[in-house]
Order: structure tokens, then sequence, then C-alpha cells
């Protein structure tokens, strides 16, 4: 869950710990039109943003952990990696984060690689 207080986010994750981060004064508009509605959706954007930024940082942590563990011949921890890795592209691509294409596309070349690495080996 992510909170908004002034230019703080609070994240708490499942065990209860709170995470606090200050974004960068380019995330707050200076100037809004005076209306709730439009308060209440910019405020909605930024959270999103500020979720979707976190989602796709994982993304690429994933992807890097499995490059390594190809790069290594891990097999195991390869195939491992890369099914967790789809687990959370599938997850990505239904909360609309990334495209379905992008997700199968970034998949496919690393499971092409450790399939590579696993015959060359």
């Amino acid at each position: 869950m992510i909170a908004l207080s002034g230019s703080i986010v609070v994240r708490v994750d499942s065990q209860g710990s709170r995470c606090y981060k200050r974004l960068p004064k380019s995330y707050w508009r200076q100037s809004l039109a005076d209306h709730p509605s439009v308060e209440k959706r910019y405020r909605q954007s930024v959270k999103r943003r500020t979720r979707n930024i976190e989602i796709k940082s994982r993304l690429r942590t994933l992807m890097k952990k499995a490059r390594q563990a190809i790069e290594a011949n891990n097999q195991e921890a390869a195939t491992s990696q890369i099914h967790g890795l789809n687990k959370a592209l599938g997850k990505a691509v239904s909360k609309g984060i990334v495209k379905k294409n992008t997700a199968s596309r970034w998949l496919s070349r690393l499971s092409r690689s450790a399939h590579r690495s696993k015959s060359v080996s």
C-alpha cells in the first residue's frame, strides 16, 4: 500500500514495516485547477506513477539476476529466476504496466539465451 503525505511517499509492505521516500520536485506540479476532482485525479496519477516505477524497477532487477545466472551457467538458478520473472511479468501485464508483446519478447529472449547456454556447456 502506498500513501502520500506532502512530498513523502509512505510504503507499507506485507510485514507492516514502513518505508519513507521523498519524491523529487518533478513529481509535483506547481499549479492545478482549483477543483476537488482535479486534485484527486492528480493524487491518483502520482500514486500510480510511483507504483509503476517500483514494479518496473523490480522487473529490471529480476531480468538482471536471470541474466547473471545464465552467464554463470547455473541452470537451476537460471530456471528459477526465469520462472519468477515470468510470474512478475504476468502480473505487470495484467495491471497494464507492461504490454503483453513486450513481456513476451523479454521472456523469449531470456529463455532463448538460457537454452543456448545449456546446449553449449
